[in-house]
């Protein structure tokens, strides 16, 4: 491989990586300002899952549709449509006139999200090498982040300033110029050369263990993913008594940066391993192993004396958790190949977004009458449940 091609991937990486970070800002402006929409439309920490549960069933059921369309238009044009559809119903959040257009656009935002992952998977196969893919992830993470982060901050500072819905109208606007940016990069880098015999059919994955395997580990796992992603901020003002200004600009913007470093610890180890000569799937799962011992300290965040040492424990249980999740949304790039990948990764997709559907309620429901402390611990053993499943079905076709 010419070296000036080896380090131009990467720029065409960074740029694909811009749409994951859009892609969770305009998704984490809800969880920003949710206290503000909580009063303004009356709903309580359960009925806020139920928006969050929109999003998430809108993601599940487009999640494989999206996934093939990707594989089917090429990674340019399908990237560019899952984009520009994300972004038109973001703007349209801005509009909403009570709390049924509000449930329609956030599964419009879910639904149109749900191409994302699997397009970013699709870049990272067609431009990275297999023992680089799951650093290729862990770049990703920086985008969500950058997106997580930016939420609270952008957000709210244009919350407090314009109002709430000036914020998603500015935010949705965002993605509209990233469009003209990544063709614009795709015609000056094209991808690697396909290597390998012909791809497998759809009807072939689907009957593959493998993947289900990977996807009942992604629910999993995602479980504590959801609960920092959608309750970070909820969990400060209800738990720890801040004011939703308070939690987004001193607390909330920090475990996403935890998460990024997670990330990409997660996609050194299982590269470093795989150097060292272990093989690239065992690498994987034994980066999973040490990620899942370590989360089972989430269990402790409730218990924390002060919201300072309750956000450092999230930091932590966020980091690990996507250490962890870099190495397994790696692993089907690995056993289908850059081809399939829009459809592998959507199947991932689809099950992080059917298992919100069902938890983000359950979560709202424990806390209205429990508080956070059984969702932690119920959480806290989950990732080494999914090591578990990735042992059993890794190998098996």
């Amino acid at each position: 491989m010419p070296r000036s091609y080896a380090s131009n991937r990467w720029i065409a990486v960074a740029v694909f990586v811009l749409s994951t970070a859009l892609s969770f800002l305009d998704r984490q402006v809800l969880a920003a300002l949710a206290p503000a929409l909580k009063l303004e439309f009356h709903l309580g920490n359960q009925g806020y899952g139920w928006v969050v549960a929109a999003f998430s069933l809108a993601y599940a059921l487009a999640a494989l549709p999206m996934g093939l369309l990707v594989d089917r238009l090429g990674l340019n044009r399908g990237a560019s449509v899952a984009v520009g559809l994300w972004s038109a119903a973001g703007v349209a959040t801005g509009f909403v006139g009570g709390l049924g257009s509000l449930v329609a656009c956030r599964a419009a935002l879910g639904a149109a999200e749900a191409g994302g992952i699997p397009a970013s998977g699709k870049a990272f196969a067609s431009y990275l090498e297999p023992r680089e893919r799951a650093m290729g992830t862990a770049v990703n993470q920086l985008g969500i982040t950058l997106g997580m982060m930016g939420a609270p901050l952008l957000a709210g500072t244009l919350a407090v300033r314009w109002g709430w819905r000036a914020a998603f109208v500015a935010t949705g606007l965002l993605g509209f110029l990233w469009i003209p940016l990544w063709l614009a990069t795709a015609r000056r880098i094209p991808p690697r050369a396909a290597s390998g015999g012909a791809p497998a059919g759809v009807r072939d994955l689907v009957r593959d263990r493998r993947l289900w395997g990977l996807a009942i580990a992604n629910v999993l796992l995602m479980t504590v993913y959801s609960l920092w992603m959608n309750w970070t901020t909820v969990y400060l003002v209800t738990a720890r008594g801040l004011s939703q200004t308070q939690a987004n600009q001193r607390l909330a913007w920090i475990p996403p940066v935890f998460a990024s470093l997670g990330a990409l610890f997660g996609g050194w180890l299982s590269m470093h391993w795989a150097k060292a000569g272990v093989e690239v799937q065992a690498a994987r799962v034994r980066a999973s192993l040490v990620s899942a011992l370590f989360l089972l300290a989430t269990a402790a965040v409730p218990w924390m004396p002060n919201a300072g040492w309750a956000t450092a424990l999230i930091s932590l249980s966020f980091f690990w958790t996507v250490a962890m999740s870099a190495n397994l949304y790696a692993m089907p790039l690995d056993m289908f190949g850059a081809a399939r990948a829009g459809f592998a990764v959507s199947t991932l997709t689809f099950a992080y977004g059917l298992m919100q559907t069902f938890v983000s309620p359950l979560i709202g429901g424990l806390i209205d009458r429990y508080g956070f402390e059984p969702v932690c611990l119920g959480v806290a053993g989950l990732p080494l449940a999914a090591v578990g499943v990735l042992q059993l079905t890794r190998g098996r076709r």
